[in-house]
Protein backbone atom coordinates (compact mmCIF):
# COMPACT_ATOMS: atom_id res chain seq x y z
CA UNK A 1 0.00 0.00 0.00
CA UNK A 2 1.31 3.76 -0.87
CA UNK A 3 2.47 5.56 2.21
CA UNK A 4 -0.02 8.52 0.97
CA UNK A 5 -2.73 6.12 1.61
CA UNK A 6 -5.23 5.97 4.55
CA UNK A 7 -6.94 2.82 5.94
CA UNK A 8 -9.89 2.24 7.78
CA UNK A 9 -10.17 -0.29 10.59
CA UNK A 10 -13.09 -2.22 12.20
CA UNK A 11 -14.02 -5.03 13.80
CA UNK A 12 -17.36 -6.46 12.90
CA UNK A 13 -19.29 -6.20 15.70
CA UNK A 14 -17.99 -2.40 17.26
CA UNK A 15 -17.39 -0.15 14.41
CA UNK A 16 -16.68 3.29 15.88
CA UNK A 17 -18.91 6.16 14.38
CA UNK A 18 -17.46 8.30 11.69
CA UNK A 19 -14.79 7.73 9.35
CA UNK A 20 -15.07 5.43 5.99
CA UNK A 21 -16.93 2.87 8.19
CA UNK A 22 -19.96 3.72 10.02
CA UNK A 23 -21.58 2.33 13.13
CA UNK A 24 -22.78 -0.75 12.28
CA UNK A 25 -19.85 -2.08 10.00
CA UNK A 26 -20.82 -0.43 6.91
CA UNK A 27 -19.27 1.94 4.95
CA UNK A 28 -20.16 5.31 4.13
CA UNK A 29 -20.13 6.00 0.79
CA UNK A 30 -19.78 9.53 1.30
CA UNK A 31 -17.11 9.57 3.57
CA UNK A 32 -15.42 6.90 1.04
CA UNK A 33 -15.71 9.65 -1.52
CA UNK A 34 -13.52 12.13 0.74
CA UNK A 35 -10.92 10.04 1.36
CA UNK A 36 -10.47 8.84 -2.08
CA UNK A 37 -10.06 12.75 -2.97
CA UNK A 38 -7.63 13.38 -0.39
CA UNK A 39 -6.05 10.24 -1.43
CA UNK A 40 -5.38 12.08 -4.71
CA UNK A 41 -4.42 15.17 -3.20
CA UNK A 42 -1.39 13.43 -1.08
CA UNK A 43 -0.26 12.02 -4.39
CA UNK A 44 -0.44 15.35 -6.24
CA UNK A 45 3.34 14.93 -7.68
CA UNK A 46 3.68 11.76 -7.13
CA UNK A 47 5.12 10.62 -10.63
CA UNK A 48 3.66 6.83 -10.10
CA UNK A 49 0.11 7.79 -9.14
CA UNK A 50 -2.46 7.11 -11.61
CA UNK A 51 -6.37 6.85 -10.94
CA UNK A 52 -6.07 2.95 -10.14
CA UNK A 53 -4.35 3.83 -6.57
CA UNK A 54 -6.75 6.46 -5.43
CA UNK A 55 -8.60 3.59 -3.56
CA UNK A 56 -10.19 3.84 -0.39
CA UNK A 57 -8.65 1.13 1.82
CA UNK A 58 -10.73 -0.40 4.49
CA UNK A 59 -9.83 -3.59 6.67
CA UNK A 60 -12.19 -5.94 8.83
CA UNK A 61 -11.31 -7.98 11.41
CA UNK A 62 -14.09 -10.70 12.62
CA UNK A 63 -15.06 -10.40 16.14
CA UNK A 64 -17.55 -12.92 15.90
CA UNK A 65 -17.38 -16.42 13.23
CA UNK A 66 -20.29 -15.79 11.42
CA UNK A 67 -19.73 -18.76 8.41
CA UNK A 68 -20.33 -16.28 6.00
CA UNK A 69 -19.54 -16.40 2.20
CA UNK A 70 -16.79 -13.51 1.42
CA UNK A 71 -18.74 -12.15 -1.09
CA UNK A 72 -22.24 -12.13 1.11
CA UNK A 73 -19.99 -10.52 4.01
CA UNK A 74 -18.98 -7.15 1.59
CA UNK A 75 -22.32 -7.21 0.04
CA UNK A 76 -23.72 -6.41 3.80
CA UNK A 77 -20.75 -3.77 4.38
CA UNK A 78 -20.24 -1.79 1.29
CA UNK A 79 -24.07 -1.90 0.38
CA UNK A 80 -23.41 0.80 -2.96
CA UNK A 81 -21.62 -2.05 -4.69
CA UNK A 82 -23.79 -5.03 -6.01
CA UNK A 83 -22.88 -7.93 -5.36
CA UNK A 84 -21.38 -9.22 -8.68
CA UNK A 85 -19.66 -5.89 -8.80
CA UNK A 86 -18.12 -6.93 -5.46
CA UNK A 87 -17.18 -10.54 -6.46
CA UNK A 88 -15.32 -8.50 -9.80
CA UNK A 89 -13.46 -6.82 -7.08
CA UNK A 90 -12.54 -9.80 -5.18
CA UNK A 91 -11.73 -11.78 -8.39
CA UNK A 92 -9.57 -8.45 -9.35
CA UNK A 93 -7.17 -9.27 -6.44
CA UNK A 94 -8.86 -5.50 -4.34
CA UNK A 95 -9.87 -8.19 -1.56
CA UNK A 96 -7.68 -10.12 0.63
CA UNK A 97 -8.20 -12.35 3.54
CA UNK A 98 -5.32 -12.54 5.91
CA UNK A 99 -3.35 -10.38 3.69
CA UNK A 100 -3.86 -13.33 0.87
CA UNK A 101 -6.27 -12.98 -2.16
CA UNK A 102 -9.25 -14.54 -1.86
CA UNK A 103 -12.76 -16.02 -4.00
CA UNK A 104 -15.98 -15.01 -3.55
CA UNK A 105 -16.38 -18.22 -2.08
CA UNK A 106 -14.27 -17.78 0.80
CA UNK A 107 -15.91 -18.55 4.43
CA UNK A 108 -15.14 -16.07 6.67
CA UNK A 109 -13.85 -17.24 10.35
CA UNK A 110 -13.78 -15.42 13.78
CA UNK A 111 -10.27 -13.68 13.90
CA UNK A 112 -10.12 -13.18 10.07
CA UNK A 113 -8.58 -9.84 8.62
CA UNK A 114 -10.39 -8.63 5.55
CA UNK A 115 -8.55 -5.81 3.36
CA UNK A 116 -10.44 -4.17 0.96
CA UNK A 117 -9.53 -1.48 -1.54
CA UNK A 118 -12.83 0.01 -2.78
CA UNK A 119 -13.43 2.48 -5.57
CA UNK A 120 -14.76 5.18 -4.90
CA UNK A 121 -19.06 5.47 -5.45
CA UNK A 122 -19.86 7.56 -8.32
CA UNK A 123 -21.82 11.12 -7.63
CA UNK A 124 -25.47 10.45 -7.15
CA UNK A 125 -26.54 13.21 -8.85
CA UNK A 126 -25.89 13.17 -12.68
CA UNK A 127 -25.36 16.58 -14.26
CA UNK A 128 -26.35 17.27 -17.80
CA UNK A 129 -24.10 17.77 -20.69
CA UNK A 130 -25.61 18.59 -24.44
CA UNK A 131 -24.05 15.38 -25.48
CA UNK A 132 -26.15 14.36 -28.38
CA UNK A 133 -28.98 11.32 -28.09
CA UNK A 134 -30.11 9.58 -31.22
CA UNK A 135 -33.85 8.91 -29.74
CA UNK A 136 -35.67 6.30 -31.89
CA UNK A 137 -39.22 5.99 -30.02
CA UNK A 138 -40.06 7.79 -27.08
CA UNK A 139 -43.20 7.47 -25.26
CA UNK A 140 -43.84 8.25 -21.31
CA UNK A 141 -42.64 5.09 -20.15
CA UNK A 142 -39.67 4.62 -22.30
CA UNK A 143 -36.68 5.89 -24.36
CA UNK A 144 -35.29 3.73 -27.19
CA UNK A 145 -31.79 5.17 -28.55
CA UNK A 146 -29.00 4.31 -30.73
CA UNK A 147 -25.97 4.85 -28.75
CA UNK A 148 -22.63 6.41 -30.47
CA UNK A 149 -19.27 4.44 -30.32
CA UNK A 150 -16.51 6.06 -27.40
CA UNK A 151 -19.69 7.00 -25.56
CA UNK A 152 -19.64 4.96 -21.53
CA UNK A 153 -23.36 4.51 -20.45
CA UNK A 154 -23.17 5.44 -16.92
CA UNK A 155 -20.49 7.23 -14.24
CA UNK A 156 -18.11 4.60 -13.13
CA UNK A 157 -14.47 5.06 -11.09
CA UNK A 158 -12.90 8.39 -12.27
CA UNK A 159 -15.96 8.56 -15.60
CA UNK A 160 -18.11 10.97 -13.30
CA UNK A 161 -18.99 13.14 -16.35
CA UNK A 162 -19.17 12.82 -20.04
CA UNK A 163 -21.22 9.39 -20.05
CA UNK A 164 -24.82 8.49 -21.83
CA UNK A 165 -26.49 9.16 -18.92
CA UNK A 166 -25.43 12.75 -18.38
CA UNK A 167 -26.91 13.47 -22.18
CA UNK A 168 -30.04 11.95 -21.11
CA UNK A 169 -30.17 13.98 -18.40
CA UNK A 170 -29.98 16.71 -20.28
CA UNK A 171 -32.33 15.58 -23.22
CA UNK A 172 -35.08 15.66 -20.76
CA UNK A 173 -34.35 18.78 -19.02
CA UNK A 174 -34.57 20.43 -22.84
CA UNK A 175 -37.64 18.70 -23.19
CA UNK A 176 -39.16 20.27 -19.90
CA UNK A 177 -41.15 17.24 -18.91
CA UNK A 178 -40.10 13.62 -18.38
CA UNK A 179 -37.06 11.66 -16.13
CA UNK A 180 -35.37 8.69 -15.53
CA UNK A 181 -36.46 5.88 -13.32
CA UNK A 182 -35.72 6.16 -9.92
CA UNK A 183 -34.57 2.46 -9.70
CA UNK A 184 -30.60 2.18 -9.65
CA UNK A 185 -29.90 6.42 -8.61
CA UNK A 186 -28.32 5.16 -5.53
CA UNK A 187 -25.04 3.96 -7.79
CA UNK A 188 -25.92 6.70 -10.00
CA UNK A 189 -27.54 4.59 -12.95
CA UNK A 190 -30.57 5.54 -12.88
CA UNK A 191 -32.94 4.18 -15.82
CA UNK A 192 -30.06 1.94 -16.71
CA UNK A 193 -31.91 -1.29 -17.71
CA UNK A 194 -28.36 -3.03 -19.93
CA UNK A 195 -25.36 -1.73 -20.85
CA UNK A 196 -23.33 -2.04 -23.87
CA UNK A 197 -19.26 -1.53 -24.14
CA UNK A 198 -17.73 1.94 -24.34
CA UNK A 199 -16.91 1.35 -28.17
CA UNK A 200 -19.60 -0.57 -28.83
CA UNK A 201 -22.73 1.32 -31.04
CA UNK A 202 -26.35 0.59 -31.11
CA UNK A 203 -29.82 -0.19 -29.62
CA UNK A 204 -30.67 0.50 -26.15
CA UNK A 205 -33.69 1.07 -23.80
CA UNK A 206 -33.61 2.92 -21.15
CA UNK A 207 -36.62 3.46 -18.37
CA UNK A 208 -38.63 6.42 -17.62
CA UNK A 209 -40.11 5.09 -14.43
CA UNK A 210 -39.67 2.48 -11.96
CA UNK A 211 -42.63 0.13 -13.17
CA UNK A 212 -41.11 0.12 -16.79
CA UNK A 213 -37.82 -0.16 -15.13
CA UNK A 214 -38.84 -3.32 -12.98
CA UNK A 215 -41.07 -5.10 -15.90
CA UNK A 216 -38.19 -3.90 -18.14
CA UNK A 217 -35.64 -5.64 -15.98
CA UNK A 218 -37.65 -9.15 -15.86
CA UNK A 219 -37.88 -9.42 -19.67
CA UNK A 220 -34.19 -9.21 -19.76
CA UNK A 221 -33.63 -11.30 -16.73
CA UNK A 222 -35.98 -14.36 -18.28
CA UNK A 223 -34.38 -13.82 -21.31
CA UNK A 224 -37.68 -12.87 -23.38
CA UNK A 225 -35.94 -10.14 -25.26
CA UNK A 226 -34.45 -10.78 -28.74
CA UNK A 227 -31.24 -8.78 -29.13
CA UNK A 228 -29.13 -8.96 -32.80
CA UNK A 229 -25.73 -7.62 -33.16
CA UNK A 230 -24.14 -6.95 -36.42
CA UNK A 231 -20.00 -7.79 -36.22
CA UNK A 232 -17.44 -7.78 -38.57
CA UNK A 233 -14.52 -10.51 -37.61
CA UNK A 234 -11.38 -11.36 -39.36
CA UNK A 235 -11.05 -14.19 -41.17
CA UNK A 236 -13.86 -15.71 -43.56
CA UNK A 237 -15.90 -17.49 -41.89
CA UNK A 238 -16.74 -21.46 -43.29
CA UNK A 239 -20.10 -22.66 -41.65
CA UNK A 240 -23.10 -20.66 -41.99
CA UNK A 241 -24.40 -20.83 -38.67
CA UNK A 242 -23.66 -22.12 -35.04
CA UNK A 243 -23.80 -22.08 -31.30
CA UNK A 244 -21.00 -21.01 -29.34
CA UNK A 245 -21.68 -22.38 -25.60
CA UNK A 246 -18.05 -21.49 -23.59
CA UNK A 247 -18.65 -20.46 -19.99
CA UNK A 248 -16.80 -16.87 -19.50
CA UNK A 249 -15.20 -15.50 -16.23
CA UNK A 250 -12.78 -12.96 -15.21
CA UNK A 251 -8.75 -12.74 -16.12
CA UNK A 252 -6.57 -14.68 -13.78
CA UNK A 253 -3.91 -12.49 -14.98
CA UNK A 254 -3.10 -9.40 -12.45
CA UNK A 255 -0.72 -7.91 -15.37
CA UNK A 256 -2.65 -4.51 -16.12
CA UNK A 257 -4.41 -4.71 -19.40
CA UNK A 258 -5.07 -8.32 -18.86
CA UNK A 259 -7.06 -7.99 -15.28
CA UNK A 260 -9.88 -6.55 -17.20
CA UNK A 261 -10.17 -8.94 -19.40
CA UNK A 262 -12.82 -11.58 -19.89
CA UNK A 263 -11.85 -15.11 -20.74
CA UNK A 264 -13.30 -18.82 -21.44
CA UNK A 265 -12.92 -20.86 -18.19
CA UNK A 266 -14.21 -24.11 -17.03
CA UNK A 267 -13.89 -24.07 -13.22
CA UNK A 268 -16.53 -22.70 -11.11
CA UNK A 269 -15.95 -18.90 -12.02
CA UNK A 270 -16.63 -19.68 -15.34
CA UNK A 271 -20.57 -18.74 -16.01
CA UNK A 272 -22.75 -19.87 -18.60
CA UNK A 273 -22.52 -18.24 -21.51
CA UNK A 274 -24.19 -19.03 -25.07
CA UNK A 275 -24.09 -16.96 -28.54
CA UNK A 276 -25.88 -18.07 -31.77
CA UNK A 277 -23.77 -16.85 -35.27
CA UNK A 278 -25.10 -16.19 -38.75
CA UNK A 279 -22.99 -15.74 -41.34
CA UNK A 280 -24.63 -12.20 -43.43
CA UNK A 281 -21.94 -12.01 -45.94
CA UNK A 282 -18.26 -13.02 -46.51
CA UNK A 283 -15.57 -10.31 -48.23
CA UNK A 284 -12.63 -12.78 -49.17
CA UNK A 285 -9.25 -10.72 -49.94
CA UNK A 286 -7.54 -11.05 -53.20
CA UNK A 287 -4.24 -10.02 -52.21
CA UNK A 288 -0.10 -11.25 -52.60
CA UNK A 289 0.61 -10.38 -49.03
CA UNK A 290 -1.87 -11.86 -45.89
CA UNK A 291 -2.92 -8.26 -44.47
CA UNK A 292 -1.91 -7.47 -40.13
CA UNK A 293 0.18 -9.56 -38.38
CA UNK A 294 -2.69 -12.00 -37.89
CA UNK A 295 -2.61 -12.77 -41.56
CA UNK A 296 -5.94 -11.69 -42.20
CA UNK A 297 -6.97 -12.94 -45.87
CA UNK A 298 -10.61 -11.22 -45.39
CA UNK A 299 -13.52 -10.44 -43.45
CA UNK A 300 -17.29 -11.53 -42.13
CA UNK A 301 -20.23 -9.59 -41.67
CA UNK A 302 -21.86 -11.89 -39.45
CA UNK A 303 -25.10 -12.12 -37.21
CA UNK A 304 -25.49 -12.71 -33.77
CA UNK A 305 -28.04 -13.57 -31.37
CA UNK A 306 -27.36 -13.82 -27.50
CA UNK A 307 -29.12 -15.82 -25.74
CA UNK A 308 -26.97 -15.14 -22.48
CA UNK A 309 -25.17 -11.64 -21.28
CA UNK A 310 -22.11 -11.84 -19.82
CA UNK A 311 -19.46 -9.44 -20.09
CA UNK A 312 -18.02 -8.91 -23.51
CA UNK A 313 -19.77 -12.23 -24.34
CA UNK A 314 -19.28 -11.64 -28.00
CA UNK A 315 -16.18 -10.30 -28.32
CA UNK A 316 -14.54 -13.42 -26.17
CA UNK A 317 -16.54 -15.98 -27.76
CA UNK A 318 -16.23 -14.62 -31.21
CA UNK A 319 -12.14 -14.47 -30.76
CA UNK A 320 -12.00 -17.46 -28.95
CA UNK A 321 -13.42 -19.23 -32.06
CA UNK A 322 -10.68 -17.56 -34.27
CA UNK A 323 -12.57 -14.12 -35.89
CA UNK A 324 -11.41 -11.68 -33.36
CA UNK A 325 -13.57 -8.72 -33.86
CA UNK A 326 -11.92 -6.48 -36.98
CA UNK A 327 -11.05 -3.04 -34.29
CA UNK A 328 -11.09 -5.45 -31.23
CA UNK A 329 -7.18 -4.99 -29.78
CA UNK A 330 -8.15 -6.07 -26.49
CA UNK A 331 -9.39 -9.73 -28.12
CA UNK A 332 -6.58 -10.09 -31.30
CA UNK A 333 -8.01 -7.60 -33.49
CA UNK A 334 -6.51 -5.13 -35.71
CA UNK A 335 -7.34 -1.60 -36.81
CA UNK A 336 -8.52 -1.49 -40.58
CA UNK A 337 -6.76 0.83 -42.59
CA UNK A 338 -8.14 2.16 -45.82
CA UNK A 339 -4.93 -0.38 -47.99
CA UNK A 340 -7.33 -3.13 -46.07
CA UNK A 341 -10.36 -2.39 -48.33
CA UNK A 342 -9.32 -1.11 -51.64
CA UNK A 343 -8.97 2.17 -50.83
CA UNK A 344 -5.84 4.61 -51.68
CA UNK A 345 -6.35 6.85 -48.90
CA UNK A 346 -3.92 6.42 -46.27
CA UNK A 347 -4.67 5.86 -42.63
CA UNK A 348 -7.14 4.02 -40.32
CA UNK A 349 -10.72 3.31 -41.78
CA UNK A 350 -11.85 1.91 -38.38
CA UNK A 351 -10.51 2.28 -35.37
CA UNK A 352 -12.43 0.60 -32.98
CA UNK A 353 -14.39 -2.79 -32.49
CA UNK A 354 -17.01 -3.30 -35.21
CA UNK A 355 -19.79 -4.13 -32.95
CA UNK A 356 -23.28 -2.96 -33.71
CA UNK A 357 -26.75 -3.94 -31.30
CA UNK A 358 -28.55 -3.70 -34.19
CA UNK A 359 -32.48 -5.13 -33.19
CA UNK A 360 -33.78 -5.43 -29.71
CA UNK A 361 -37.24 -6.71 -29.62
CA UNK A 362 -39.25 -7.19 -26.69
CA UNK A 363 -43.20 -6.92 -25.61
CA UNK A 364 -43.73 -3.20 -24.57
CA UNK A 365 -43.16 -2.98 -20.21
CA UNK A 366 -46.97 -1.64 -19.96
CA UNK A 367 -49.07 -2.20 -22.99
CA UNK A 368 -47.78 -6.08 -23.60
CA UNK A 369 -47.57 -4.81 -27.40
CA UNK A 370 -44.99 -6.27 -29.03
CA UNK A 371 -42.24 -4.06 -30.54
CA UNK A 372 -39.19 -4.00 -32.54
CA UNK A 373 -35.97 -1.40 -33.07
CA UNK A 374 -33.55 -0.93 -35.45
CA UNK A 375 -30.62 1.32 -34.75
CA UNK A 376 -28.71 1.82 -38.72
CA UNK A 377 -24.82 0.93 -37.93
CA UNK A 378 -22.82 4.07 -37.90
CA UNK A 379 -20.91 5.52 -40.69
CA UNK A 380 -17.01 4.19 -40.20
CA UNK A 381 -18.49 0.87 -39.77
CA UNK A 382 -21.34 1.41 -42.82
CA UNK A 383 -18.35 2.57 -44.79
CA UNK A 384 -16.29 -0.27 -44.36
CA UNK A 385 -18.74 -2.77 -45.20
CA UNK A 386 -19.53 -0.56 -48.38
CA UNK A 387 -15.52 -0.59 -49.54
CA UNK A 388 -15.70 -4.17 -48.99
CA UNK A 389 -18.76 -5.01 -51.38
CA UNK A 390 -17.48 -2.78 -54.14
CA UNK A 391 -13.93 -5.01 -54.01
CA UNK A 392 -14.48 -7.60 -56.74
CA UNK A 393 -13.66 -10.61 -54.36
CA UNK A 394 -17.35 -9.67 -52.39
CA UNK A 395 -19.47 -12.38 -51.53
CA UNK A 396 -23.43 -12.77 -52.07
CA UNK A 397 -25.46 -11.70 -48.97
CA UNK A 398 -26.91 -14.41 -47.74
CA UNK A 399 -29.82 -15.16 -44.62
CA UNK A 400 -29.75 -18.21 -42.89
CA UNK A 401 -32.52 -19.66 -41.33
CA UNK A 402 -33.32 -17.53 -37.86
CA UNK A 403 -31.19 -14.46 -39.37
CA UNK A 404 -33.53 -11.42 -38.91
CA UNK A 405 -31.77 -8.34 -39.48
CA UNK A 406 -33.30 -6.32 -42.45
CA UNK A 407 -29.60 -5.34 -43.77
CA UNK A 408 -30.73 -2.97 -46.25
CA UNK A 409 -32.23 -0.87 -43.03
CA UNK A 410 -29.75 -1.76 -40.93
CA UNK A 411 -26.68 -0.81 -43.72
CA UNK A 412 -28.55 2.20 -45.53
Amino acid sequence: MSPHKKRSKTTDDAAPPGGVVARGGKVDPEALRAQVEANALDQLGDEESDAEEQLAHVSFTLARDLNKRLDRYLTDRITFLSRNQLQRLVEAGAVLVNGREAKPSTKLRVGDVVDVSIPPPPPKDIQPEAIPINVLYEDEHLLVLNKQPDLIVHPARSHHAGTLLNGLVHHFAQQGAGALSAVGKDVARPGVVHRLDRNTSGVMVVAKDDLAHWKLAGLFERRQVDKRYLALVEGVMEIDADIIEAPLGPSPSRVKGQREKMVVRHDELGKQAITLYRVRQRFPLDTPEPIGQRGVRGYTLVELELKTGRTHQIRVHLSNLGYPIAGDDMYGGHNIQHVDIGNDTPGVALARQALHACVLAFRHPITGAPVTFTAPVPHDFAAVVRALRAMHTAGPIITPPGATIDLAQALP
